[in-house]
Protein backbone atom coordinates (compact mmCIF):
# COMPACT_ATOMS: atom_id res chain seq x y z
CA UNK A 1 0.00 0.00 0.00
CA UNK A 2 2.93 2.32 0.68
CA UNK A 3 4.36 1.66 -2.79
CA UNK A 4 1.06 2.28 -4.54
CA UNK A 5 0.45 5.42 -2.49
CA UNK A 6 3.89 6.84 -3.25
CA UNK A 7 3.78 5.94 -6.96
CA UNK A 8 0.77 8.22 -7.41
CA UNK A 9 2.92 11.30 -6.75
CA UNK A 10 6.47 10.04 -7.32
CA UNK A 11 6.80 7.92 -10.47
CA UNK A 12 10.42 6.82 -10.06
CA UNK A 13 10.26 3.31 -8.54
CA UNK A 14 13.88 2.38 -9.29
CA UNK A 15 15.24 5.47 -7.54
CA UNK A 16 12.94 4.73 -4.61
CA UNK A 17 14.30 1.17 -4.45
CA UNK A 18 17.93 2.36 -4.55
CA UNK A 19 17.32 4.76 -1.68
CA UNK A 20 15.63 2.00 0.32
CA UNK A 21 18.67 -0.22 -0.22
CA UNK A 22 20.92 2.52 1.17
CA UNK A 23 18.68 2.93 4.23
CA UNK A 24 18.66 -0.83 4.85
CA UNK A 25 22.46 -0.99 4.54
CA UNK A 26 22.88 1.91 6.96
CA UNK A 27 20.52 0.40 9.55
CA UNK A 28 22.16 -3.02 9.22
CA UNK A 29 25.63 -1.49 9.67
CA UNK A 30 24.40 0.42 12.74
CA UNK A 31 22.87 -2.74 14.23
CA UNK A 32 26.12 -4.68 13.66
CA UNK A 33 28.15 -1.92 15.33
CA UNK A 34 25.84 -1.84 18.35
CA UNK A 35 25.92 -5.64 18.65
CA UNK A 36 29.72 -5.60 18.46
CA UNK A 37 29.93 -2.97 21.22
CA UNK A 38 27.46 -4.77 23.49
CA UNK A 39 28.79 -8.31 23.09
CA UNK A 40 32.43 -7.66 22.22
CA UNK A 41 32.27 -10.35 19.56
CA UNK A 42 33.25 -9.74 15.92
CA UNK A 43 30.55 -9.98 13.28
CA UNK A 44 30.63 -12.27 10.25
CA UNK A 45 32.82 -11.04 7.39
CA UNK A 46 32.93 -12.74 3.99
CA UNK A 47 36.09 -13.01 1.94
CA UNK A 48 35.97 -11.44 -1.53
CA UNK A 49 35.88 -14.90 -3.07
CA UNK A 50 32.87 -16.04 -1.03
CA UNK A 51 31.28 -12.60 -1.43
CA UNK A 52 31.30 -12.73 -5.22
CA UNK A 53 30.70 -16.45 -5.58
CA UNK A 54 28.08 -17.04 -2.88
CA UNK A 55 26.40 -13.69 -2.17
CA UNK A 56 26.37 -12.16 -5.67
CA UNK A 57 23.76 -14.52 -7.23
CA UNK A 58 21.37 -13.97 -4.32
CA UNK A 59 21.92 -10.20 -4.42
CA UNK A 60 21.37 -10.05 -8.20
CA UNK A 61 18.06 -11.92 -8.10
CA UNK A 62 16.87 -10.05 -5.00
CA UNK A 63 17.53 -6.58 -6.43
CA UNK A 64 15.78 -7.37 -9.71
CA UNK A 65 12.84 -8.95 -7.89
CA UNK A 66 12.32 -5.89 -5.70
CA UNK A 67 13.01 -3.41 -8.51
CA UNK A 68 10.58 -4.98 -10.99
CA UNK A 69 7.95 -5.39 -8.26
CA UNK A 70 8.09 -1.71 -7.37
CA UNK A 71 8.15 -0.77 -11.06
CA UNK A 72 4.93 -2.69 -11.70
CA UNK A 73 2.96 -0.44 -9.34
CA UNK A 74 3.00 2.21 -12.05
CA UNK A 75 0.67 0.01 -14.11
CA UNK A 76 -1.22 -2.50 -11.97
CA UNK A 77 -3.63 -2.37 -9.07
CA UNK A 78 -2.70 -3.72 -5.65
CA UNK A 79 -5.08 -6.65 -6.08
CA UNK A 80 -3.64 -7.68 -9.49
CA UNK A 81 -0.09 -7.34 -8.14
CA UNK A 82 -0.90 -9.41 -5.08
CA UNK A 83 -2.46 -12.30 -6.96
CA UNK A 84 0.21 -12.35 -9.68
CA UNK A 85 3.05 -12.28 -7.16
CA UNK A 86 1.58 -15.39 -5.52
CA UNK A 87 2.82 -17.33 -8.57
CA UNK A 88 6.29 -17.12 -6.99
CA UNK A 89 5.36 -20.32 -5.15
CA UNK A 90 5.54 -22.22 -8.43
CA UNK A 91 9.00 -20.92 -9.23
CA UNK A 92 10.21 -21.46 -5.67
CA UNK A 93 9.03 -25.06 -5.86
CA UNK A 94 10.82 -25.49 -9.18
CA UNK A 95 14.15 -24.19 -7.87
CA UNK A 96 13.74 -25.92 -4.51
CA UNK A 97 13.44 -29.23 -6.35
CA UNK A 98 16.35 -28.31 -8.61
CA UNK A 99 18.63 -27.56 -5.64
CA UNK A 100 17.19 -30.50 -3.66
CA UNK A 101 15.85 -28.31 -0.87
CA UNK A 102 12.42 -29.96 -1.11
CA UNK A 103 11.32 -33.50 -1.94
CA UNK A 104 8.67 -34.17 -4.57
CA UNK A 105 5.33 -34.86 -2.88
CA UNK A 106 1.91 -35.15 -4.44
CA UNK A 107 0.35 -32.95 -1.77
CA UNK A 108 2.94 -30.21 -2.36
CA UNK A 109 2.28 -30.25 -6.10
CA UNK A 110 -1.47 -30.05 -5.40
CA UNK A 111 -0.94 -26.98 -3.21
CA UNK A 112 0.97 -25.23 -5.99
CA UNK A 113 -1.63 -26.19 -8.62
CA UNK A 114 -4.42 -24.76 -6.50
CA UNK A 115 -2.56 -21.49 -6.09
CA UNK A 116 -1.68 -21.31 -9.80
CA UNK A 117 -5.27 -22.13 -10.75
CA UNK A 118 -6.54 -19.40 -8.48
CA UNK A 119 -4.16 -16.92 -10.13
CA UNK A 120 -5.40 -17.87 -13.60
CA UNK A 121 -9.03 -17.43 -12.55
CA UNK A 122 -8.21 -14.07 -11.01
CA UNK A 123 -6.47 -12.64 -14.08
CA UNK A 124 -8.84 -14.14 -16.67
CA UNK A 125 -10.89 -11.30 -18.21
CA UNK A 126 -9.97 -8.96 -15.37
CA UNK A 127 -11.41 -5.49 -15.88
CA UNK A 128 -8.27 -3.83 -14.47
CA UNK A 129 -5.72 -6.01 -16.27
CA UNK A 130 -2.55 -4.37 -17.63
CA UNK A 131 -0.24 -6.49 -19.79
CA UNK A 132 2.95 -4.50 -19.17
CA UNK A 133 2.47 -4.45 -15.41
CA UNK A 134 1.46 -8.13 -15.37
CA UNK A 135 4.67 -9.13 -17.19
CA UNK A 136 6.77 -7.07 -14.77
CA UNK A 137 5.21 -8.83 -11.78
CA UNK A 138 5.51 -12.24 -13.44
CA UNK A 139 9.23 -11.67 -14.11
CA UNK A 140 9.62 -10.55 -10.50
CA UNK A 141 7.91 -13.75 -9.35
CA UNK A 142 10.31 -15.85 -11.42
CA UNK A 143 13.28 -13.98 -9.95
CA UNK A 144 11.71 -14.34 -6.52
CA UNK A 145 11.84 -18.12 -6.91
CA UNK A 146 15.57 -17.90 -7.60
CA UNK A 147 16.03 -15.26 -4.90
CA UNK A 148 14.61 -17.16 -1.95
CA UNK A 149 16.14 -20.48 -2.96
CA UNK A 150 19.62 -18.94 -3.16
CA UNK A 151 19.02 -16.94 0.03
CA UNK A 152 18.05 -20.10 1.90
CA UNK A 153 21.25 -21.84 0.77
CA UNK A 154 23.34 -18.76 1.64
CA UNK A 155 21.92 -18.38 5.15
CA UNK A 156 22.04 -22.07 6.00
CA UNK A 157 25.73 -22.60 5.15
CA UNK A 158 27.34 -22.72 8.57
CA UNK A 159 30.84 -21.88 7.33
CA UNK A 160 29.68 -18.51 5.95
CA UNK A 161 28.23 -17.40 9.30
CA UNK A 162 25.30 -15.48 7.77
CA UNK A 163 22.53 -17.09 9.82
CA UNK A 164 21.80 -13.73 11.42
CA UNK A 165 19.45 -11.66 9.18
CA UNK A 166 21.35 -8.45 9.98
CA UNK A 167 24.61 -9.88 8.65
CA UNK A 168 22.87 -11.18 5.52
CA UNK A 169 21.25 -7.82 4.77
CA UNK A 170 24.53 -5.98 5.40
CA UNK A 171 26.38 -8.11 2.84
CA UNK A 172 23.65 -8.17 0.17
CA UNK A 173 22.73 -4.48 -0.06
CA UNK A 174 25.90 -3.14 -1.81
CA UNK A 175 25.69 -5.76 -4.57
CA UNK A 176 21.95 -5.16 -4.90
CA UNK A 177 22.58 -1.42 -5.31
CA UNK A 178 25.23 -1.99 -8.00
CA UNK A 179 22.94 -4.40 -9.86
CA UNK A 180 19.97 -2.04 -9.95
CA UNK A 181 21.85 1.20 -10.61
CA UNK A 182 22.38 0.63 -14.39
CA UNK A 183 18.62 0.11 -14.85
CA UNK A 184 17.96 3.33 -12.95
CA UNK A 185 20.51 5.24 -15.05
CA UNK A 186 18.95 4.07 -18.32
CA UNK A 187 15.25 4.43 -17.52
CA UNK A 188 15.04 7.11 -14.82
CA UNK A 189 18.35 9.00 -14.74
CA UNK A 190 17.51 11.79 -17.16
CA UNK A 191 13.79 12.18 -16.25
CA UNK A 192 14.67 12.35 -12.55
CA UNK A 193 17.40 14.97 -13.09
CA UNK A 194 14.92 17.39 -14.71
CA UNK A 195 11.92 16.52 -12.55
CA UNK A 196 10.56 19.15 -10.17
CA UNK A 197 9.93 16.30 -7.73
CA UNK A 198 13.61 15.96 -6.86
CA UNK A 199 16.73 17.38 -8.53
CA UNK A 200 14.94 20.26 -10.27
CA UNK A 201 12.95 21.19 -7.19
CA UNK A 202 11.67 24.71 -6.48
CA UNK A 203 10.53 24.39 -2.86
CA UNK A 204 12.76 22.99 -0.11
CA UNK A 205 9.74 21.99 1.97
CA UNK A 206 8.35 19.76 -0.78
CA UNK A 207 11.77 18.15 -1.26
CA UNK A 208 12.20 17.44 2.47
CA UNK A 209 8.69 15.99 2.63
CA UNK A 210 9.45 13.65 -0.26
CA UNK A 211 12.76 12.52 1.25
CA UNK A 212 10.97 11.84 4.52
CA UNK A 213 8.43 9.65 2.73
CA UNK A 214 11.21 7.75 0.94
CA UNK A 215 13.12 7.16 4.20
CA UNK A 216 9.91 5.90 5.83
CA UNK A 217 9.69 3.29 3.10
CA UNK A 218 13.31 2.32 3.75
CA UNK A 219 12.54 1.70 7.42
CA UNK A 220 9.53 -0.43 6.47
CA UNK A 221 11.67 -2.35 3.97
CA UNK A 222 14.29 -3.00 6.68
CA UNK A 223 11.69 -4.48 9.02
CA UNK A 224 10.18 -6.59 6.24
CA UNK A 225 13.56 -7.86 5.06
CA UNK A 226 14.64 -8.75 8.59
CA UNK A 227 11.50 -10.80 9.26
CA UNK A 228 11.70 -12.56 5.88
CA UNK A 229 15.38 -13.49 6.25
CA UNK A 230 14.76 -14.69 9.81
CA UNK A 231 11.95 -16.96 8.62
CA UNK A 232 14.02 -18.34 5.73
CA UNK A 233 16.96 -19.08 8.04
CA UNK A 234 14.73 -21.17 10.31
CA UNK A 235 12.40 -22.84 7.78
CA UNK A 236 12.54 -22.75 3.97
CA UNK A 237 11.84 -20.43 1.04
CA UNK A 238 8.72 -22.41 0.14
CA UNK A 239 7.34 -21.97 3.65
CA UNK A 240 7.97 -18.23 3.42
CA UNK A 241 6.12 -17.95 0.14
CA UNK A 242 3.07 -20.01 1.11
CA UNK A 243 2.80 -18.35 4.53
CA UNK A 244 3.14 -14.98 2.79
CA UNK A 245 0.09 -15.68 0.66
CA UNK A 246 -2.06 -15.41 3.78
CA UNK A 247 -0.73 -11.86 4.10
CA UNK A 248 -1.54 -11.29 0.44
CA UNK A 249 -5.12 -12.41 1.00
CA UNK A 250 -5.45 -9.76 3.69
CA UNK A 251 -4.01 -7.21 1.26
CA UNK A 252 -6.53 -8.27 -1.38
CA UNK A 253 -9.45 -7.71 0.97
CA UNK A 254 -8.11 -4.32 2.02
CA UNK A 255 -7.53 -3.31 -1.61
CA UNK A 256 -11.20 -3.78 -2.42
CA UNK A 257 -12.27 -1.86 0.69
CA UNK A 258 -9.70 0.93 0.83
CA UNK A 259 -8.58 1.47 -2.78
CA UNK A 260 -11.80 0.42 -4.48
CA UNK A 261 -10.28 -2.33 -6.68
CA UNK A 262 -13.03 -4.07 -8.69
CA UNK A 263 -13.28 -7.87 -8.54
CA UNK A 264 -15.69 -10.04 -10.51
CA UNK A 265 -17.28 -13.30 -9.36
CA UNK A 266 -14.57 -15.26 -11.21
CA UNK A 267 -11.91 -13.21 -9.42
CA UNK A 268 -13.41 -14.10 -6.07
CA UNK A 269 -13.56 -17.77 -7.07
CA UNK A 270 -9.85 -17.59 -7.84
CA UNK A 271 -9.38 -16.05 -4.42
CA UNK A 272 -11.18 -19.03 -2.90
CA UNK A 273 -9.05 -21.55 -4.81
CA UNK A 274 -5.88 -19.86 -3.53
CA UNK A 275 -7.26 -19.94 -0.01
CA UNK A 276 -7.96 -23.67 -0.31
CA UNK A 277 -4.35 -24.25 -1.38
CA UNK A 278 -3.07 -22.40 1.67
CA UNK A 279 -5.47 -24.26 3.96
CA UNK A 280 -4.28 -27.59 2.57
CA UNK A 281 -0.67 -26.62 3.22
CA UNK A 282 -1.43 -25.63 6.82
CA UNK A 283 -3.22 -28.95 7.44
CA UNK A 284 -0.34 -30.94 5.96
CA UNK A 285 2.19 -29.03 8.03
CA UNK A 286 0.18 -29.69 11.19
CA UNK A 287 0.00 -33.42 10.43
CA UNK A 288 3.68 -33.79 9.53
CA UNK A 289 5.06 -31.61 12.35
CA UNK A 290 4.70 -34.42 14.90
CA UNK A 291 7.05 -36.76 13.07
CA UNK A 292 9.40 -34.12 11.68
CA UNK A 293 11.91 -34.14 14.57
CA UNK A 294 12.38 -37.94 14.73
CA UNK A 295 12.95 -37.99 10.97
CA UNK A 296 15.74 -35.44 11.30
CA UNK A 297 17.39 -37.42 14.10
CA UNK A 298 17.46 -40.60 12.04
CA UNK A 299 18.59 -38.94 8.78
CA UNK A 300 21.26 -40.90 6.93
CA UNK A 301 24.80 -39.62 7.19
CA UNK A 302 25.03 -39.41 3.38
CA UNK A 303 22.72 -36.40 3.29
CA UNK A 304 24.19 -33.07 2.31
CA UNK A 305 24.81 -31.00 5.47
CA UNK A 306 24.83 -27.73 3.50
CA UNK A 307 21.12 -28.12 2.84
CA UNK A 308 20.13 -29.00 6.40
CA UNK A 309 18.37 -26.43 8.56
CA UNK A 310 21.27 -25.37 10.75
CA UNK A 311 19.24 -22.90 12.79
CA UNK A 312 16.95 -24.96 14.98
CA UNK A 313 14.61 -23.89 17.72
CA UNK A 314 16.90 -24.77 20.65
CA UNK A 315 16.70 -23.29 24.10
CA UNK A 316 20.25 -21.94 24.31
CA UNK A 317 23.07 -20.85 22.05
CA UNK A 318 25.31 -23.76 23.09
CA UNK A 319 22.84 -26.31 21.75
CA UNK A 320 22.72 -24.44 18.42
CA UNK A 321 26.53 -24.61 18.14
CA UNK A 322 26.46 -28.36 18.85
CA UNK A 323 23.88 -28.93 16.09
CA UNK A 324 26.01 -27.01 13.57
CA UNK A 325 29.14 -28.87 14.57
CA UNK A 326 27.43 -32.22 14.16
CA UNK A 327 26.18 -31.27 10.69
CA UNK A 328 29.68 -30.22 9.59
CA UNK A 329 31.19 -33.50 10.86
CA UNK A 330 28.68 -35.44 8.77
Amino acid sequence: FYNKWLMKSFRFPLFMTLLHLLVIFGLAALARALARCCTGRPRAELSWGDYLRRAAPAALSTSLDIGLSNWSFLYVTVSLYTMTKSSAVIFILLFSLLFKLEEVRVALVLVVLLIAGGLFMFTYKSTQFNTQGFMLVLCASFLGGIRWTLTQILMQKAELGLQNPIDTMFHLQPLMFLTLFPLFAVFEGLPLSVSVKLFHFHEAGVLLSLIGKLFLGGILAFGLGFSEFLLVSRTSSLTLSIAGIFKEICILLLATRVLGDHLSLLNWLGFGVCLSGISLHVILKAINSKGEKPLKLHKESSSNPDLELLLRHTECGEEEEEDVGTAQQQ
